[in-house]
């Protein structure tokens, strides 16, 4: 057992394999350590997430080597059948890779009983581990989007894709089955323990549902494209909705966000969240909102409003016009502020002279139903209200007069300039599949955010890629493990990712460091083109020598 830092309050403990890591998972579930509020399980590891305020990485140390970590049986006897057509764009070369046919490829993948070893990544995917010996390597670089319903291979596990995402697997197929639907109980097809069969129907019509599901009843699934609670909440006797707001305009970005949906990760689920939670706040105080009350984040601006009734809305995030439209006439304000819109009032947010994203709060909240306890709109996995587009009216709740003072004088959090920003980043906990040049290149060059970036993460591109390690013991490939937001994630051709708030539960390449704590909302508020030097940290230091390593 290996303990590994990955952020002042997260550590990575790491085993000898699958089955005594999802002994470990199972044992700290029956049993949990009071202060861990999250588990991940992956391939031969667990991310631990724990309340610093409660316990300590050593107390979580000392625990964990007092555990039994003796493999378990696979529990249920359920199995699930799954239609696919081999028709992926990498099948010929897996095929190549392996030195086998096609066909071979196919048979061995029909021919293996597979079963749920863990859940991660995003809601509804399955790790599927079997003795297939269709062992193949992630791609070089991740596509930034693989459609749902993929079927893959990486490493010793096989995949399926639930929706259309970014992705390193390797694509031999794909299936009409839905893997994932929030209107069926449990919302996820594939569970923990479950089998898990492949059935070829290349060239059929192509049977869209799993042929059984022992022990479990499927549900009702949700209409095609249809995004469950998305739906205004209807007033009655104890909910007054006296007022609305109109989206007139939208510019490339407008979602609801809140402080996300933290704990969840045994659905698959990530926290998502706003970028700049920080801003969030500023606009609900301005509001007189609790604080993580959802509000609209707006990406480069081009939000343009109208008030339905009279509404008190306020303004926070990057440094943007903004102008409201009254019956007097047009004027512009001198930055974000409190506004209070009377009924028709118009209201518009220009493109950010610093900064991305801009939050605007209405005093109220909006009366939309939230999804899983939240109204953040998780764009990886798809959970949550839609984008706000253009002609959408959000109806605003009632705010009794007993609600929080609205904040005026709250002070704007800082936006990036319009040179190089430097994010703090702590190093682990894979530094060492690099040398010290690599982690001194990191620090010393400025990497540049490319346009294919988004609230997943922001994929950046230096002139010298990272260079991994060579040999020195370390496998060619890192088997999929856990994530935080904030990770910065090196691909085979060294050009980083770094994670924000709408990351996967868990990905298969080397995590260098993790942005720390005080600079994740200046990393959520960086455009395309901007810049970004990191400040290397040493790892943290709350795990002593006898508590590190094997």
């Amino acid at each position: 057992m290996k303990l590994l830092p990955v952020s002042a309050g997260a550590v990575l403990i790491e085993l000898a394999g699958l089955d005594e890591t999802l002994a470990l998972y199972e044992s700290l579930r029956a049993d949990p350590v009071a202060g861990i509020t999250e588990l991940v399980p992956a391939a031969r590891t667990v991310l631990v997430s724990f309340d610093r305020s409660v316990v300590t990485a050593r107390d979580i140390a000392a625990a964990v080597r007092a555990r039994d970590v003796d493999p378990v049986a696979a529990s249920g006897d359920t199995i699930v059948e799954i239609p696919v057509r081999y028709d992926g764009d990498d099948l010929a070369e897996v095929a190549g890779l392996l030195g086998i046919a096609v066909a071979e490829v196919v048979r061995r993948h029909t021919g293996t009983a597979y079963r749920v070893a863990f859940t991660g990544f995003a809601p509804g995917f399955a790790y599927l581990a079997g003795d297939s010996g269709l062992r193949v390597p992630r791609r070089p670089s991740p596509r930034t989007r693989i459609p749902a319903g993929a079927v893959g291979l990486a490493g010793e596990f096989s995949g399926i894709y639930p929706r259309e995402s970014p992705g390193g697997w390797q694509l031999i197929g794909t299936t009409d089955t839905e893997l994932w639907n929030l209107r069926r109980d449990p919302p996820a097809l594939l569970q923990p323990g479950f089998g898990v069969r492949f059935v070829d129907v290349t060239g059929g019509v192509g049977a869209a549902a799993p042929r059984a599901r022992a022990g479990a009843d499927a549900g009702t699934d949700a209409a095609p494209g249809s995004r469950p609670g998305w739906s205004p909440v209807h007033p009655g006797k104890t909910e007054r909705v006296d007022a609305a707001i109109e989206v007139i305009a939208v510019g490339p970005q407008v979602l609801l966000q809140d402080l996300g949906r933290p704990g969840l990760a045994t659905l698959g689920v990530s926290p998502s969240g706003a970028l700049d939670r920080a801003s969030l706040r500023t606009a609900n105080r301005r509001a007189g909102n609790p604080p993580g009350s959802a509000a609209l984040e707006v990406a480069a601006g081009g939000l343009r409003i109208a008030s339905r009734g009279t509404t008190l809305v306020g303004v926070a995030g990057a440094a943007a016009s903004i102008t409201v439209v009254t019956a007097a006439g047009e004027r512009e304000l001198a930055g974000a502020q409190t506004v209070l819109l009377a009924d028709g009032d118009e209201l518009a947010i220009g493109s950010p002279s610093a900064g991305l994203r801009s939050y605007l709060a209405v005093r109220g909240g909006f009366a939309i139903d939230p999804v899983l306890g939240s109204l953040s709109t998780d764009t990886l996995s798809g959970i949550g209200p839609a984008p706000v587009t253009a002609g959408v009216v959000l109806p605003v709740r009632w705010m009794p007069r007993r609600a929080p003072a609205v904040d005026l004088d709250s002070l704007s959090p800082a936006m990036p300039g319009h040179g190089v920003t430097t994010l703090d980043l702590a190093l682990g906990p894979r530094t060492d599949w690099f040398d010290d040049a690599a982690v001194a290149l990191l620090a010393d060059q400025v990497w540049t955010v490319t346009p294919r970036s988004n609230r997943v993460g922001l994929r950046l591109k230096g002139v010298v890629p990272l260079a991994r390690r060579v040999g020195a013991g370390l496998p060619s490939e890192l088997p999929s493990e856990g994530t935080v937001t904030g990770a910065v994630q090196v691909p085979a051709d060294g050009q980083p990712v770094l994670f924000l708030a709408d990351r996967p539960l868990t990905g298969g390449y080397p995590v260098i460091g993790a942005v720390a704590g005080h600079h994740l909302n200046l990393a959520g508020q960086l455009a395309p083109g901007a810049g970004i030097r990191f400040r290397p940290l040493a790892p943290f230091s709350h795990l002593g020598d006898a508590d590190v390593g094997p």
